[in-house]
């Protein structure tokens, strides 16, 4: 159990080190999704509704460029040294999933500085729902891209795959619009996205409702629920991946 915690506690370290010497994903992490709330969100005079969108997508961001590392640490050498060192591959898994998971969760953080200019005030209960539905899609996330760089050795088919899987299911979460004039069959779709109800669950924790996101209110312990087995199959997933040849 020790060499479990102290394997995870280095990685995760290491995650966070390496984060802060990279200033280039920072601006990459935070700039991007600013760009798109203040070009998008002024132009369709939605910037209140954007915003947990805009939360969403500095998390997905953060995610993606967390788990490229798997992929530069395989080029360096490094990761075949872990494979090969006394550590279990679920302390590799869970030290490059939480790592991932508390820088996409520390950024989403800061983005909070501009909720004075919306008028808006969180309540501590808000603020404390708000915190742990962002480090369930965080993690979530971060798992997604753990499993998709584990057998990748390309930094550009990484990117390619999760621009076509991530971006879409950020599209179809509610972020950017309502979805309540969506058709039947699209509605279907974005009931199955997972990611839905994170965005409905920031909604109700920023507004107090889901702001008539097409999936009839759903209460905040469903759309926590359903982030939590989100985030939990995207770790056995994780897992399984990294085990595959153990």
């Amino acid at each position: 159990m020790l060499n479990f915690i102290a394997c995870t506690s280095a990685l995760l370290k290491r995650e966070i080190i390496r984060f802060l010497r990279q200033r280039q994903r920072i601006v990459g992490a935070l700039g991007t999704p600013l760009v798109f709330w203040g070009l998008i969100g002024s132009g369709m005079g939605t910037l209140k509704y954007f915003f947990p969108g805009t939360v969403v997508m500095i998390l997905l961001f953060t995610a993606i460029f967390s788990t490229i590392s798997i992929i530069e640490d395989r080029r360096e050498g490094f990761l075949q040294a872990v494979l090969v060192s006394p550590a279990s591959r679920m302390s590799v898994v869970m030290g490059k999933i939480w790592g991932g998971t508390l820088l996409a969760t520390l950024q989403g953080l800061v983005f909070f500085l501009a909720l004075p200019f919306l008028g808006l005030q969180l309540s501590w209960a808000d603020f404390l729902f708000i915190l742990i539905i962002m480090l369930t899609i965080s993690f979530a996330l971060t798992g997604l891209g753990f499993i998709i760089a584990w057998k990748l050795d390309s930094t550009q088919g990484f990117h390619a795959i999760m621009n076509l899987l991530l971006m879409p299911m950020w599209f179809l979460s509610g972020s950017l619009f309502p979805l309540t004039n969506a058709p039947h069959w699209l509605k279907t779709v974005i009931q199955l996205n997972p990611l839905t109800y994170g965005v409905a669950a920031l909604h109700q924790g920023f507004f107090g409702n889901s702001l008539q996101m097409g999936l009839s209110n759903p209460s905040r312990l469903y759309c926590l629920s359903m982030m939590i087995i989100f985030a939990l199959s995207s770790l056995v997933l994780a897992r399984w991946v990294a085990g595959k040849n153990e």
